[in-house]
């Protein structure tokens, strides 16, 4: 059986605006119909696979069961990092966790953000990887380079070594993402593959890799797993031991010193999303070169990538060429698709504003929910709310301001102080500054609601909770 591990962190700067801090790439619909970690679940599922285990961060752990609820999927465990710590401590967390009950237990670890549109390929290249895995070497997965790239790190094959092979191959070294120049070389080369960060080994054999190469890790991950407590069905980490892990990756911590490597090459086709470029090419473009979404247009235009991400949102491009421009409500990006590798710097520049556009996405994704705001003024907000069939806000009061609540599609189970009572569509009601209530969708369809807020003070950490099915505080 093949243990799926699914690294679901990092802030996806170079696909902003669609992919902030809050809600990173591998939760949005950028090519397809489903998420990027939803494709990924569902592309390691199958005979031989148990179910996955995900590491995340506390911010992403509703979002992750909820995704994954969308296709029929359960978790076996979700591991949550304290705080990003890299793909080191996440990886040894995984392995540490699953040797407590199986210590051959095969990991196959991948980021949850990549592209592989062929999943009956991917699995059948794990497959012929899995021997190799189980005879005590680590497996890493090496693709096919179609062009001089460099945003990707490299693998070098040892000498005698077939890149082409169907089977794996001896791996020479790592090497990190090389300029213009050394990147064409290694084409030509022609013993070089691309890193795609994918591993395949036993839980025994990459404990051992960094009980050798990284021990202060071992200690640290060891004493954070051993204070874990159970949230709601997550694996929480201690925080303390995992704060003074190493910030680092695993090729540069275990990877690299290893001498027990060997690498699967996979000739499909891969992407790891990397920037908008990359969407433009995977989103297939049409006779002219162009990717427009639904509510875009082009009007002799070449070569370029037009997306509009709000419902109401119209985007027009006119004589452009070699062009992105990605609209969303609070934020719009244009580019020439050579520059889109600088979207990064749109962002930097956006955090030194204090923009809260440069890691806050507008839809703010809640476990019963979501909500977005309309409209804010001085002492007022508009939000559009919407909860979940069964789901509930927690009970709560706030010091600074009252709601009015509009329900426009369901009916709420509205409790203010000691009065509990239903509102059903097209009915409102008024919730006085320091009152206790919460708000609860009783049906099997999601509810909506406008809330009106007015006061002094309309920041979100205006909340004293009381009870909370989600356990926040």
């Amino acid at each position: 059986m093949i243990h799926p591990v699914l690294l679901c962190g990092g802030s996806g700067t170079r696909l902003w605006p669609l992919s902030r801090k809050s809600y990173p790439k591998q939760f949005t619909r950028l090519v397809g119909e489903e998420s990027l970690f939803q494709a990924s679940a569902r592309r390691l599922t199958g005979e031989g696979f148990a179910a996955p285990l995900i590491v995340t961060g506390d911010p992403f752990r509703f979002i992750v069961t909820e995704q994954l609820a969308a296709i029929e999927q359960a978790p076996q465990a979700v591991l949550i990092e304290p705080e990003g710590r890299n793909t080191a401590p996440a990886i040894l967390a995984a392995a540490l966790y699953l040797e407590r009950t199986d210590p051959d237990a095969l990991m196959l670890v991948a980021p949850s953000d990549h592209v592989i549109p062929d999943p009956v390929a991917f699995r059948a290249a794990v497959a012929t990887a899995t021997d190799r895995a189980r005879a005590g070497l680590m497996v890493t997965f090496g693709i096919t380079p179609k062009h001089p790239e460099t945003g990707y790190g490299y693998l070098e094959l040892a000498a005698g070594s077939d890149p082409k092979a169907q089977t794996p191959q001896p791996l020479a070294r790592f090497v990190e993402k090389p300029d213009a120049a050394r990147a064409a070389a290694m084409l030509t080369a022609g013993n070089y593959l691309w890193n795609a960060g994918i591993f395949l080994f036993s839980a025994r054999t990459v404990r051992a890799a960094f009980e050798q190469h990284a021990p202060d890790l071992v200690a640290g991950v060891t004493a954070a797993l051993d204070g874990a407590e159970l949230d709601l069905g997550f694996t929480r980490l201690a925080p303390e031991p995992w704060a003074g892990l190493a910030d680092i990756s695993v090729d540069y911590a275990v990877m690299e010193k290893a001498t027990n490597l060997e690498v699967m090459p996979y000739h499909g086709h891969w992407s790891d999303l990397g920037g908008w470029d990359a969407v433009w090419q995977e989103a297939g473009p049409d006779a002219d070169g162009n990717v427009c979404s639904e509510r875009a247009s082009a009007i002799d235009c070449r070569d370029t990538l037009l997306r509009s991400e709000t419902e109401d949102q119209q985007i027009v491009g006119i004589g452009l060429s070699d062009t992105i421009a990605i609209a969303m409500g609070d934020a719009v990006l244009v580019a020439h698709k050579t520059d889109a590798q600088r979207v990064k710097e749109a962002v930097a520049i956006l955090k030194e504003k204090g923009a809260r556009q440069a890691t806050e996405f507008p839809r703010d994704h809640r476990p019963w929910g979501w909500f977005e705001s309309l409209a804010m003024g001085a002492r007022f907000q508009v939000k559009r709310i919407v909860v979940h069939p069964g789901a509930s806000l927690s009970l709560q009061s706030h010091h600074h301001r009252s709601e009015h609540w509009i329900v426009v599609q369901g009916t709420a189970r509205v409790t203010i102080d000691d009065e509990v009572k239903l509102v059903a569509e097209n009915q409102s009601v008024y919730i006085p500054l320091g009152a206790v209530h919460r708000m609860e969708n009783p049906g099997k369809l999601p509810m909506v609601l406008i809330e009106v807020q007015t006061g002094s003070y309309l920041g979100e950490d205006d909340i004293i909770r009381y009870e909370d099915l989600y356990a926040r505080r």
